[in-house]
């Protein structure tokens, strides 16, 4: 399955590179595992953030972010099978929640939900 991880990113963060940069770390911990089951696992700022830089994004509080970040999940949550929602406040990840079980896509709360392929 193509499992999209949703957890906090820039909630919680008062927009402090440092600290958004170890919450992709958070994120990016749970790839690993989930790759290992034989799953793809994606980020959508492994998307959005890349995508931002190039069209001249300077970070989170401009509108370029705001044109890429919670259009990037929603369109990735068109391919995925499955959503992964890690613990912590976020308002993008509730929204992939929402998003995903509106589509009837499975979602776990813990990498020990997710089947192995």
């Amino acid at each position: 399955m193509m499992i999209l991880i949703a957890g906090p990113y820039r909630s919680g963060t008062g927009d402090d590179p440092a600290k958004m940069a170890d919450n992709l770390a958070r994120l990016e911990d749970i790839a690993v595992p989930l790759f290992r089951a034989g799953h793809l696992p994606m980020i959508g700022e492994w998307v959005a953030l890349p995508l931002g830089n190039r069209a001249g994004s300077t970070g989170v509080s401009d509108p370029i972010y705001d044109e890429f970040a919670y259009p990037v999940a929603d369109r990735l949550l068109q391919h995925c099978d499955a959503v992964l929602r890690l613990p912590g406040d976020s308002k993008g990840a509730d929204e992939d929640v929402r998003l995903a079980r509106e589509r009837g896509l499975a979602v776990y709360f813990d990498l020990s939900e997710v089947p192995a392929a």
